[in-house]
């Protein structure tokens, strides 16, 4: 195994997306301070960002816009996804459509899915995935500070320290509750061949974790 640099300049880049179905295989970075996300496209980043959504965006060091996903029909309906913390001090997810040049993203077609207030700057989680069954997954952090103060991790009635999921195709997408007691999931991916989710979870003082949930629990 060897690391090979594919692209430098770029700013606090936390995730690397690429849309399903994407013709011109196209990868897409999040930075998370800037708002920006950028496209790499045979190689090169594009002259132009495909996205910028800095206009509320908090810039604590575990805040901003912290994930990005595509809907899995993606090429047929234009729609993609954000997790951002903004300055009102909340997590606010987000779908928006691309233009129809699709370089860039129309900012006018916002539709809010949740707003989730922080308690801290730290632990907003922030990934936003789909899994098998076509629904949008999006890990939230127990609030912030250290030791759990809020008392979130198993506390059903708040969406602080759950993995929420979002039926985005329905009429409406309340978030439903899927896990609790995470602390902090930054980044969590679903086995491509069980459906099983595998959930990294950020420690305090002596580890971190990754969390196995089989398909169906």
């Amino acid at each position: 195994l060897a690391l090979v640099e594919v692209v430098r300049g770029l700013a606090r880049p936390v995730a690397l997306v690429a849309a399903p179905g994407d013709p011109r295989r196209r990868l897409f970075v999040v930075e998370q301070h800037t708002g920006k996300i950028k496209v790499l496209e045979n190689g090169k980043l594009a002259a132009k960002p495909f996205a910028v959504l800095d206009q509320d965006l908090a810039t604590g060091e575990e805040q901003g816009l912290l994930g990005l996903a595509f809907h899995p029909k993606f090429v047929d309906n234009g729609k993609l996804y954000v997790n951002y913390t903004a300055r009102d001090k909340a997590t606010h997810v987000v779908e928006f459509r691309v233009t129809t040049n699709v370089d860039a993203v129309d900012l006018s077609t916002r539709r809010e899915l949740v707003v989730i207030a922080q308690p801290y700057s730290n632990h907003n989680g922030g990934h936003v995935v789909f899994g098998p069954d076509g629904k949008l997954y999006t890990g939230m952090g127990d609030g912030g500070s250290a030791g759990d103060p809020k008392r979130a991790g198993q506390n059903p009635t708040v969406l602080l320290a759950k993995i929420l999921r979002f039926d985005v195709d329905g009429p409406t997408a309340p978030p439903e509750i899927v896990h609790l007691g995470v602390r902090n999931p930054w980044r969590f991916t679903f086995d491509a061949q069980t459906g099983g989710l595998y959930i990294g979870d950020v420690g305090q003082n002596l580890r971190e974790s990754v969390w196995v949930s089989p398909i169906g629990d």
